[in-house]
C-alpha cells in the first residue's frame, strides 16, 4: 500500500464544547495519511495520474473553516467521509489535533482510520 501524506495542516475554526469557545476561533492541527497507488503517477511523471494533496488540502481547509462542531470526533468523521467519497482513496488515517486544550500537554485529539468499504450512505 501507497500512502501519500499531509501533516501539520493548520486551520483555525469554531470547535469545542463550552459558550466560550463558541464564540471564537481555535487552531486545529490536521494530519492525513491516504491510501493511494501512486505507480502510475511514478509512471506517467505527471499530476493528472496522481492524488493531488493541494486539492485534498484545499478541500479540508475550505471544509474545516466553515464548520462548527462541538467535538474533534465528530470534525474527523466528517473530513474522513469527505476524503474517501471524493478523491481516489482506499484508506484514511486522519488526526485531529486541538492543541492547547489542555493546559501543559502538547497535543491533544482523535486519531481514527477509515476504510472506504465501511462508508455509511
Amino acid at each position: 500500500m501507497d500512502i501519500v501524506f499531509l501533516h501539520d495542516l493548520k486551520i483555525k475554526t469554531v470547535i469545542g464544547v463550552y459558550a466560550w469557545e463558541r464564540d471564537i476561533q481555535q487552531t486545529v492541527i490536521i494530519d492525513l495519511d491516504m491510501a493511494s497507488d501512486i505507480r502510475q503517477a511514478a509512471i506517467a511523471d505527471s499530476i493528472d495520474a496522481a492524488l493531488d494533496y493541494k486539492a485534498v488540502a484545499k478541500r479540508i481547509i475550505n471544509f474545516v473553516e466553515i464548520s462548527t462542531f462541538q467535538l474533534v470526533e465528530t470534525l474527523a468523521e466528517k473530513i474522513a467521509a469527505i476524503l474517501l467519497k471524493e478523491f481516489d482513496i482506499t484508506w484514511v488515517r486522519v488526526k485531529v489535533n486541538k492543541h492547547g486544550a489542555i493546559t501543559g500537554a502538547g497535543a491533544v485529539g482523535v486519531v481514527i482510520e477509515r476504510h472506504r468499504a465501511s462508508l455509511q450512505d
